[in-house]
């Protein structure tokens, strides 16, 4: 029946085409991610008419007979040495839609894209037992990384447990924070502390490596706040001035009332002195204080992270999902 549906590459998104897509992620996810928030029509529109950091994106949306969404692929198209042999994969089937073939004519485009764009890895995630990682098991990829994902419900969470990490002493260390672009004297050790984000488990994956630098932080920084979200970092700094790890918020744009924790990163040196769990108590904290409509904070980490996952059920996270990241190696054309 695959006959029926038709697929449009976009390429100048239309405020129709952002809701339209907006419409089969939403109801993606309510099949599929019961409990997660999908992301509002703003961040959606934002998502696909934004540059994004070192990456270009190409995007298709399939429509029914009577032209009506039913599936979208969008790939993500890195560019910076080191990672320009990547695409990252975002693919949705409405559920009332699936099964007739719309997910198998958006994979073919995306991989005639992928060979065209000289891309070996096809990276795309899906959750635990369901029907996208079926999907990808019956199309040759191949799973990677586990992933588990965690909540930390501030009203539930201990406060005085997560005020005493926060004030722990930590001789030798300071801690610093700001909103948004990194001030220009951390800059450079700001970078250098990113890179140490190049040791996290990866699993399988052929995830490649990022150099960062001062001009790239403040890059990627922007590109979050052209798109209407805010950006929070507490770092921990050596009494030399070096960074020594730091930890990032995501808060999205119209104030949901759960934010994502982006980075979190101890540079090698400083490890096994206990910066983690202090930053992330630390910027718990924080967005008490500052934030108080953020009631909940959702992260992930690799299944074999067993340091971080330690860190954060200290703080009360707790799993409450898992997921999968399948890659699939696409033949040279």
């Amino acid at each position: 029946m695959s006959e029926h549906i038709h697929l449009t590459p976009l390429h100048d998104i239309s405020a129709t085409d952002a809701a339209a897509w907006h419409r089969v992620v939403a109801a993606s996810m309510a099949r599929d991610l019961p409990g997660v928030p999908p992301p509002g029509p703003e961040q959606i529109h934002a998502r696909l008419t934004k540059p994004m950091l070192n990456s270009h994106r190409l995007t298709w949306l399939a429509t029914g007979a009577q032209g009506s969404p039913v599936g979208l692929a969008g790939l993500r198209l890195f560019t910076s040495p080191g990672r320009n042999h990547l695409a990252e994969l975002e693919l949705h089937v409405d559920p009332a839609h699936r099964r007739l073939g719309t997910g198998s004519l958006l994979l073919s485009a995306v991989v005639a894209a992928c060979r065209a764009e000289d891309r070996r890895s096809l990276i795309v995630e899906a959750a635990a037992d369901s029907p996208g990682e079926a999907f990808c098991e019956k199309r040759n990829f191949r799973q990677a990384l586990a992933l588990d994902h965690l909540i930390l419900h501030l009203d539930q969470s201990d406060e005085a447990a997560v005020l005493q990490f926060a004030e722990a002493e930590h001789p030798g260390y300071r801690l610093t924070g700001w909103t948004g672009t990194v001030p220009d004297d951390l800059a450079a050790s700001f970078a250098a502390a990113k890179n140490a984000m190049n040791d996290m488990p990866v699993g399988d994956l052929d995830y490649g490596t990022v150099d960062w630098d001062a001009d790239r932080v403040r890059a990627m920084a922007q590109v979050i706040a052209d798109r209407g979200d805010t950006l929070l970092t507490l770092a921990a700094v050596d009494d030399d001035g070096t960074m020594a790890g730091y930890t990032e918020i995501l808060l999205p744009q119209g104030a949901p009332p759960r934010a994502q924790q982006y980075d979190t990163a101890v540079v090698p040196v400083h490890r096994g002195h206990g910066l983690g769990l202090w930053l992330k108590a630390a910027m718990v904290r924080r967005l008490r204080a500052e934030h108080p409509g953020v009631v909940e904070i959702e992260t992930d980490n690799a299944e074999d992270n067993v340091h971080m996952l330690a860190v954060n059920h200290r703080l009360g996270f707790r799993s409450y999902r898992r997921t999968r990241e399948f890659q699939l190696d696409v033949p040279a054309a």
